[in-house]
């Protein structure tokens, strides 16, 4: 026992670890920590790469849009304006294709015209051009070929601003903002102060001002968000109430009455009738029934006009609109 005890006095203490040999581990314990972070963080964020991608083609067009110089300018003061407009309009042999889509004619050499005061209709299947017919009228844009007179003036060398404030329409969808009802018709006019006794005689006209004083607030009654807390009959009222107010020499119903029920379109179609009284009026439609009494019916297929007449005098014919009429057949 005692020569052991001896001996474990004799071995000698277990080698410490020199200080080069203790960094040179943490060394390796903080390379290895970065790299898996490293790794960690560039993997997080190579996972919005398409987003990247996408952000970069976006901001791309976005600045194209920014730098791009419209040929049809709405803030321009240049152009053609005139005392007494009458709102004679003539389209003649005008011929169309969208930019975005240059390998479609849309209007292959469209023919036609209309009196102040005048309706015109144009019918057709979808697609044969008639709403782009109303966007040359517009300016939106300006016809590749031929020419739309109004009044006798190049609608290309007219003045934008004062055209479409001789300009009304009612659309299929009409927008309505956040607001009270006075406050959306009064829209249809910003370029000056509108009173409450104007308000009161548009709605009238447009068969709106009883349903309105029905209402406890009135004309203060708020339509909710996009005009929520009315029927498309109620809205299809405000948007003629809203054209009625500036007093438009052109009126333009596009669909108007396509998305109501059988007993509002009545209603809206005694206000439409007696908006577009001594006006010059530009009517799409589908429902045919609308636009019996219209002097001018243009029924149009593949971007131009293959018959036109009254309705009586098409239906004599017994033609497209005859066919149309009674069938409900598309137009080829």
């Amino acid at each position: 026992m005692g020569g052991l005890r001896e001996t474990e006095k004799k071995r000698p203490p277990p080698p410490r670890a020199s200080c080069l040999e203790v960094n040179h581990n943490q060394s390796q314990v903080g390379v290895i920590s970065a790299i898996v972070t490293s790794g960690t963080a560039l993997g997080r964020a190579s996972s919005y790469t398409p987003d990247y991608a996408k952000a970069k083609i976006s901001a791309a067009r976005f600045f194209q849009l920014l730098d791009r110089v419209p040929s049809i300018s709405v803030y321009s003061n240049r152009g053609e304006k005139w005392d007494n407009f009458q709102g004679n309009l003539e389209f003649i042999d005008c011929k169309f294709t969208y930019p975005t889509r240059p390998d479609i004619q849309v209007l292959n050499g469209l023919n036609v015209s209309v009196k102040p005061g005048q309706t015109l209709a144009f019918v057709g299947s979808s697609g044969c051009g008639k709403s782009t017919s109303v966007q040359l009228l517009e300016r939106f844009y300006d016809p590749d070929h031929g020419k739309v007179l109004i009044d006798g003036h190049e609608s290309s060398r007219v003045n934008v601003p004062f055209l479409r404030s001789k300009i009304g329409i009612v659309s299929q969808e009409p927008v309505l903002f956040d607001c009270s009802i006075a406050e959306n018709i009064k829209y249809g006019d910003n370029s000056r102060e509108i009173s409450m006794n104007e308000v009161i005689l548009a709605a009238k006209k447009a068969q709106l001002h009883d349903f309105v004083m029905s209402l406890p607030e009135s004309y203060d009654t708020n339509v909710g968000s996009q005009g929520s807390q009315l029927s498309r009959g109620q809205k299809q009222r405000i948007a003629i109430a809203r054209a009625i107010i500036r007093d438009p020499k052109i009126l333009l119903l596009d669909e108007a009455t396509s998305a109501l029920d059988t007993e509002s379109e009545k209603t809206v179609q005694e206000a439409l009738d007696k908006a577009r009284a001594g006006r010059t009026c530009i009517v799409i439609a589908h429902r045919l029934s609308t636009i019996q009494n219209s002097e001018i019916i243009a029924v149009m297929s593949r971007g131009f006009v293959i018959e036109k007449g009254t309705h009586d005098q098409l239906m004599a014919q017994k033609g497209a609109y005859y066919k149309l009429v009674t069938t409900g057949a598309p137009i080829s």
